[in-house]
Formats: C-alpha cells, structure tokens, sequence
C-alpha cells in the first residue's frame, strides 16, 4: 500500500463525466492495490478557480497534485474536458492509462510501505 497518496476529482458544476469518471478511479485504484484511497472531490465553479488549479476540463484527475494527462500548452477552461483514448475521444480516461499514471505516480513518490 502507498502512505499519503491523494487522489483529487477536479468537476465543474453538474459534469455529466463526473459519476464515470469516479467509477473509472474507484476500479484503476482497486486494481493497482489502493482501494481504500479516498477520493476528493472539488467543483470548479469560475474561471478564477479554473486558473488558480490549472484546471483544464472536467474531470480533472490528480495524483498528489499532478495531472497525469496534462498537456502542455491547455489554457484554463469550465468546460468539459476530452481525453484521447484508444477507443477515440472520451469524457474520461483510458483504463489502463489510469492505472500506469497510478503506478508511475507510486514509484515516484517513493511511497511503497
């Protein structure tokens, strides 16, 4: 199990990507072995908010503060955010992309006990 990892859900008002996108976070954390990470949910609700996180869609996922799908380059945006996945575009991320941004996410914080 990892010490300390946090996992924080980033959502504008009445996302419709949002209960997906915790159920989506719920199995890639049960899969690496984390499944009693708690899930933090924030609603991005101005533009200000948008900018002071670095918010660039909803949902937002973030690992220890990080997003792991940042790309550089996105402006601060309320809007619904599109990941590219294998299927094409998605409201959420790839299963298997949030696992490995999981588990890179663990070996770099170093936080294996």
């Amino acid at each position: 199990m990892i010490e300390g990892m946090e996992v924080e859900l980033l959502v504008v008002p009445d996302c419709p990507h949002d209960g997906p996108a915790r159920e989506l976070l719920r199995m890639a954390l049960a899969d690496v072995g984390l499944g009693n990470v708690r899930i933090r949910t924030t609603v991005i609700d101005s533009y200000l908010a948008a900018e002071q996180r670095a918010f660039v869609g909803s949902p937002t996922i973030l690992l220890n503060g990080h997003d792991p799908f940042h790309r550089p380059g996105t402006e601060p945006a309320l809007a619904c955010r599109v990941y590219d996945t294998t299927d094409g575009p998605s409201g959420v991320p790839d299963l298997r992309a949030l696992r490995r941004a999981l588990k890179r996410e663990a070996d770099v914080g170093g936080r294996w006990s």
